[in-house]
């Protein structure tokens, strides 16, 4: 039973991942920017409220006295901040493509980052994903002649954000307090200063108004869920389930929003034989590593 409450979770936080576009893009008369802003305050006006209410404020307050902790959390605001900006204007100028495209990269590059900061060694298997995979950015170079920077930009933020996630151990509502903390008086000043040359959004349709606020939970609820089903269900599953995002990313792309998609076709035919290579390479590998503990026991 907590092992399928945990897929549900799991299945709940990457579906709402890949369907938030259609969220963002009732925003599309509102700079990237500016939403980014609304979504760090009102982010960080509710992940605070709800530590308060759960009564968890001290245990909240000893981590910021950590200075290592509160310098790595401040790296991944700066990483989570891009990631959110480049994803919305992404969004919001029909590209959606790419970024299911980067979301669908990223489990490769983060095990390639795990080799550069974990000196974790690479398996032959996750060795050939890496590398058909990199034939897929290859060949998005030569038919567009240049790099695939919104994928690519949104894999690589997104697994470094991961990467300095991995050093912090702590409940999420802390580490998405804290790192939309850092954001906040920033984002104040910023949405500040745009209603001062009165060329804020806010304010003057509450339609607008409204969804800008719900920004906020729209950020935190899938976060909710991903963490609660990561204590419940393996790092394989929870692995497994996060293709859910980017193929309801590119659905909505190509049947919804009718994005082009035939250009590409090759780059994202060899991404998905890469993360097929790499998802069986790594389901015989966790097999394995429960048989040895078995036989061990």
């Amino acid at each position: 039973m907590k092992h399928n409450l945990g897929i549900i979770y799991a299945i709940a936080a990457y579906s709402w991942w890949g369907l938030i576009p259609v969220f963002w893009k009732h925003l599309d008369h509102v700079s990237s920017i500016e939403i980014v802003m609304h979504r760090m305050v009102w982010s960080c006006l509710i992940v605070v409220s709800l530590i308060v209410l759960m009564r968890q404020w001290r245990a909240f307050s000893q981590l910021l006295k950590n200075r290592e902790v509160f310098l790595r959390l401040f790296a991944a605001s700066l990483l989570m901040s891009v990631n959110w900006a480049i994803f919305i204007w992404a969004v919001n100028s029909e590209r959606i493509v790419e970024t299911s495209l980067g979301y669908f990269m990223n489990p490769l590059i983060s095990v390639l980052f795990g080799v550069v900061f974990f000196s974790e060694s690479l398996r032959k298997g996750q060795l050939v994903a890496i590398l058909i995979a990199s034939l897929g950015v290859i060949s998005m170079v030569v038919s567009y002649g240049n790099l695939p920077l919104v994928s690519l930009s949104l894999a690589i933020t997104f697994s470094l954000y991961s990467v300095i996630k991995k050093t912090v151990k702590m409940p999420a509502t802390h580490g998405m307090a804290i790192e939309t903390g850092f954001m906040f008086f920033p984002a104040l000043l910023y949405l500040g200063y745009l209603a001062w040359q009165q060329e804020s959004v806010f304010g003057v349709q509450p339609a607008t108004d409204v969804m800008l606020i719900l920004a906020g939970p729209a950020t935190l609820i899938p976060l909710i869920l991903f963490a609660a089903a990561a204590k419940k269900v393996s790092m394989t599953t929870l692995g497994m389930s996060q293709y859910i995002g980017p193929f309801l990313q590119l659905a909505l792309a190509v049947w919804v929003y009718n994005e082009p998609f035939s250009e590409h076709s090759l780059a994202f035919a060899l991404v998905w034989i890469a993360l097929l290579i790499y998802s069986i390479e790594q389901f015989y590998h966790q097999r394995r590593i429960r048989l040895s503990a078995r036989s061990a026991a």
